[in-house]
């Protein structure tokens, strides 16, 4: 649902996302399904986010980040090892980065020219990294309380069905 006329980051905005997306993580559907149609409402809904993807932690390779679902411009950096890159980084420390110019980062992977900033969100069951959801923006710093809390309360929703696999 994107939104008529300017956008406004609202706590109802905010709140129908997150119904929305609990609605979905309730389906009869396998994870990966659940997790691309999470990355489709937020995507959908909040015009900065133009990459939307989830990197789960390799259950093979414990220290090694995978791709799974996303929306978007395809990437080169389907799997990345802890610490690498922006990604790497918050799986390390377990932490959400902020990025809000992605030129002036020395350990920023790019994935696309266009990208300007980014913000990733780990995924944790206590202090353990599941994986985390990685949003890419076009544009320089949109990024802010309004998202740390959305995409905070997202990860967090989505923590038990990456632990049950389902």
């Amino acid at each position: 649902m994107k939104v008529d006329g300017p956008f406004m980051k609202t706590p109802s905005l905010r709140g129908d996302v997150l119904s929305r997306i609990g609605a979905i993580l309730q389906k009869d559907e396998g994870l990966d399904s659940k997790l691309l149609s999470v990355c489709k409402v937020l995507s959908g809904t909040v015009p900065h986010y133009d990459w939307v993807g989830f990197y789960l932690v390799d259950p093979e390779k414990d220290r090694e980040l995978v791709l799974g679902p996303f929306v978007g411009a395809p990437t080169e950096h389907v799997r990345i090892p802890f610490g690498k890159g922006i990604c790497g980084q918050a799986a390390a420390t377990g932490m959400l980065f902020l990025v809000p110019d992605v030129l002036k980062e020395g350990n920023y992977l790019s994935c696309s020219p266009d990208v300007r900033s980014e913000i990733v969100v780990p995924i944790l069951d206590g202090d353990r990294v599941l994986g985390e959801l990685d949003i890419d923006s076009h544009m320089m710093d949109p990024f802010d309380g309004w998202d740390r809390e959305l995409l905070g309360s997202v990860c967090h929703m989505v923590g038990p069905s990456i632990i049950l696999g389902k």
